[in-house]
């Protein structure tokens, strides 16, 4: 195995993802070697070389392990058995296939980590079945409610949330997890041991105790706009669904929806009012057909889970059982219509207003009255109290 050392000063000098480090490792060259090489400005660095140049003097591994032992995180490298390697293979893979219009346009970015840093609990049994939330950072009342009651639902059924853990549906999303007593993992755009959105810093330090912290970049690298648009690529390659809640036009979260797609992961939005913009992003990739329409986490996880093991349908049959009256069938509705309420009828007469058979007419109220929806009272029929 490499040393620790020499991870720290490729995830140091190469800011990824890196295609170049990617081919070196998958032609046999370890850690070691290849570090060695960048030092040296070896002839075989490939393309790895160009990319190097600007940073190869900046050797700090010692440094960032230890400030990021000072933080409570340590270095994840492919060679640890906590590595997620079956969610980042799965994603990646796909990527290569180039299936995707989305991966070809940021082909680039289209490669998995070289290293991650992880403050909190072990990686893979919090990313076994796991499920992205993400939004707006403008968020509405509606927003912060829709987030609540998918993340407890999910919640409920041994699923991780994962998140960016910034402002707005990311902070919703990560802190219902936590009231349902959940796991979530935070994917940040900064180093391990920086706190971005300030804000945020008891936040992050919750999920860590039940979940996780996870970044690409070594510690003291501050938070960057291209950063972000990074980071969402892992967001989206760890689990095995991206759900939106709340994303105008340009929101940010779309990137990461786009990546969902990309990675061959299931992309997923909430609709939202249509009296407003903010959810405009959303109905636009749900009428493009880009992205599933859910409105809860029956339906996410109908979507993400083992086929047949979840029937959204057939949940919400269950929670908004017809009324009595609801489940009638049409002969019965036009039998029972022909009682007005309070008014008493012989068969003959609701025969006659049902248009009905008299025959059928009697058949039916007596069914009725076995289901209490009726009442014989001497020759007349009326409604049952309600």
């Amino acid at each position: 195995m490499s040393t620790p050392e020499s991870w720290a000063y490729l995830n140091r000098v190469v800011e990824g993802p890196s295609r170049a480090l990617q081919e070196l490792l998958a032609a046999g060259r370890d850690a070691d070697e290849i570090a060695d090489g960048v030092r040296r400005r070896a002839s075989w660095l490939g393309g790895l070389a160009e990319e190097t140049a600007a940073r190869h003097d900046w050797d700090r591994a010692e440094q960032d392990l230890a400030a990021a032992a000072e933080a409570g995180a340590r270095l994840l490298t492919p060679e640890d058995a906590d590595w997620p390697r079956l969610e980042l293979d799965r994603a990646f893979g796909f990527a290569a296939t180039g299936m995707s219009e989305h991966v070809r346009t940021y082909q680039s970015d289209a490669v998995t980590p070289h290293a991650l840093w992880v403050r909190g609990g072990a990686v893979t049994p919090a990313l076994a079945q796991s499920v992205a939330v993400v939004g707006t950072r403008a968020v509405t009342r509606y927003g912060v409610e829709v987030t609540r009651q998918i993340v407890g639902g999910l919640a409920a059924h041994q699923w991780t949330v994962v998140s960016g853990g910034a402002l707005g549906i990311d902070t919703a999303a990560h802190e219902a997890a936590l009231a349902a007593g959940g796991t979530t993992v935070a994917v940040t755009a900064c180093g391990i041991d920086r706190v971005y959105p300030a804000r945020n810093a008891a936040l992050l330090d919750r999920i860590a105790d039940v979940g996780c912290v996870i970044s690409e970049y070594p510690p003291g690298t501050p938070p960057q706009r291209h950063r972000f648009l990074t980071r969402n690529r892992l967001v989206a390659a760890l689990t095995r669904g991206t759900v939106v809640v709340e994303a105008a036009w340009r929101s940010g979260a779309l990137n990461t929806l786009s990546w969902a797609e990309g990675l061959g992961r299931v992309a997923m939005a909430v609709p939202g009012p249509v009296t407003g913009a903010g959810s405009l992003g959303c109905h636009e990739r749900i009428r493009h057909g880009r992205a599933q329409l859910v409105t809860g986490a029956d339906d996410i996880r109908s979507l993400l889970g083992p086929a047949g093991a979840v029937d959204a349908a057939e949940q919400y049959e269950l929670q908004f059982a017809p009324t009595a009256v609801q489940g009638l069938s049409r002969n019965e509705l036009r039998v029972f219509d022909a009682l007005d309420p309070g008014v008493g009828r012989a068969a003959q007469e609701v025969s006659a207003v049902a248009g009905l058979p008299l025959a059928l007419t009697v058949h039916l109220l007596v069914d009725l009255g076995k289901r209490g929806l009726v009442a014989r009272e001497g020759v007349e029929w009326r409604r049952a109290e309600e």
